[in-house]
């Protein structure tokens, strides 16, 4: 097997999933191979802080995708055996744009893709964590490339963050007038449909006066497309302009307390470390739930948790209170 100079991994469009691939990008690089990070533009500024790697930007468009790929093997002058690639995504365009690409890659065998794969893996056939999936993933390509495959079970997605992200919510804080850890941060807002149903707590509106009724600040930042739903679903909630991925990861971490529904601010919130309370009510959390020991849980798929649960949790986990409001 030739030494791999470059690996291309693909990782997944959202930013929840690109957060629980951290695990299996830090397997890779413990390994010691050169990653090429190909993902959605937005990445690049979330991922800034990780060890030395390359980026690059996919659009969603087979060719497009490709020529990106081949350009940066041919800027690198890297012959086709010098290169792997690893695909996160099951999807049959992002396979596609490897082989089109001239990158061997390994990826799970679904969407009728397997002969544009070098090292097709069958898909565990026991349900597990989104996490586990692709860590389960890249530890197999490891070995199949003669690789140490390295422990067998994930640790904790950690996403470090650059001073830059640092810098700007300390800079947000302060023009808001907030301190760090004296603000509750929600999310109420989700894209996109599981099964057909809407993934956003129907009570946020409520649980947000009775925590601001005891004094406490809560604050939301949506990102400009989300602001109208988030000001429709919290209106009384602290409306903070919107942030890169990045500098709101880091906002999080200055929360006491991050309370959002199953999204991608959980996932942010969990890889940062944040304390935080996930609300489930369509999707499953041993499947897509916030992979850190300081997330805490409600609800599940058809029972949304009641407005007086989730407060009754805020209390346990802003322990000691929060310093009243002026």
């Amino acid at each position: 097997m030739p030494s791999i100079e470059r690996l291309y991994v693909r990782l997944p469009n959202w930013v929840g999933d690109v957060c629980m691939s951290l695990p299996a990008l830090s397997l890779l690089q413990a390994a010691g191979l050169p990653l090429a990070l190909c993902a959605r533009p937005w990445a690049r500024d979330l991922l800034a802080a990780l060890p030395p790697h390359g980026f690059v930007p996919m659009t969603g468009r087979v060719w497009r995708d490709r020529a990106a790929v081949r350009a940066d093997r041919a800027g690198l002058g890297l012959a086709r055996r010098g290169v792997r690639g690893l695909l996160l995504p099951d999807s049959l365009s992002s396979a596609a744009v490897f082989a089109l690409a001239g990158v061997a890659s390994a990826g799970y065998r679904d969407d009728g893709r397997s002969p544009l794969l070098a090292w097709p893996v069958r898909k565990p056939g026991q349900a597990m964590h989104a996490v586990q999936s692709w860590y389960g993933l890249a530890r197999e390509a490891l070995r199949r490339w003669g690789l140490d495959p390295g422990p067998a079970g994930p640790g904790p997605a950690r996403l470090p963050l650059t001073e830059a992200h640092r810098a700007a919510a300390a800079q947000l804080l302060a023009a808001q007038g907030l301190a760090a850890g004296g603000f509750v941060l929600i999310a109420p807002t989700a894209t996109g449909l599981h099964r057909g149903q809407v993934k956003v707590w129907p009570h946020f509106d409520a649980y947000v006066r009775a925590l601001q009724a005891r004094g406490v600040t809560v604050a939301m930042c949506p990102p400009p497309a989300e602001a109208e739903q988030a000001r429709r679903n919290a209106p009384t909630a602290l409306l903070l302009p919107p942030q890169p991925l990045g500098a709101y990861a880091a906002l999080a971490r200055h929360a006491a307390l991050v309370v959002c529904n199953d999204s991608g601010v959980s996932h942010l919130a969990a890889a940062v470390g944040a304390r935080q309370l996930t609300l489930f009510g369509v999707t499953e959390r041993a499947r897509t739930g916030p992979w850190s020991p300081l997330a805490c849980c409600l609800g599940e798929p058809g029972a949304w948790p009641a407005p007086e649960d989730a407060l009754a949790q805020t209390d346990a986990l802003l322990q000691p209170p929060l310093p009243l409001a002026t």
